[in-house]
């Protein structure tokens, strides 16, 4: 996975494997969401955040929104970059934009809001070091 980052952007790559796609060898819809946590998770990682230790101290992201929009296809063996964008944190959730590229060619864009609780699923203010102030 070949990663480049900028304050606020995050590029993964990947290369769409045989299991993600339909027997069409086009990658299947419910994939794409597993791509944006991934960038999503190497964002935080970037920012020296690990997801597990945010659990451990009680904090939760949960995805209260997502819309997705399928442009072209992706097919097997297809090396793609998941872009993700962080706008900064309002409160208590956070929202990301996400593109699919093959080469140059945009494939799918996207955009999750994301909600910080804690334990008991009490809203909570986003840590700024995980998506920003």
């Amino acid at each position: 996975m070949q990663q480049s980052a900028s304050s606020d952007r995050w590029n993964i790559e990947v290369r769409v494997r045989y299991a993600e796609c339909d027997p069409q060898n086009f990658v299947h819809h419910s994939v794409y969401p597993i791509w944006f946590e991934m960038a999503r998770t190497e964002m935080l990682r970037q920012r020296k955040v690990a997801y597990r230790d945010l659990e451990r101290q009680g904090i939760f992201f949960v995805v209260a929104r997502m819309a997705i929009r399928y442009r072209k296809a992706a097919r097997y063996d297809d090396v793609l970059r998941i872009e993700v964008i962080a706008q900064p944190s309002r409160g208590v959730k956070v929202e990301h934009e996400y593109a699919v590229y093959r080469d140059d060619e945009l494939l799918t864009t996207a955009e999750t809001t994301l909600v910080c609780r804690d334990r008991k699923g009490t809203l909570q203010s986003v840590p700024p070091e995980t998506f920003g102030a």
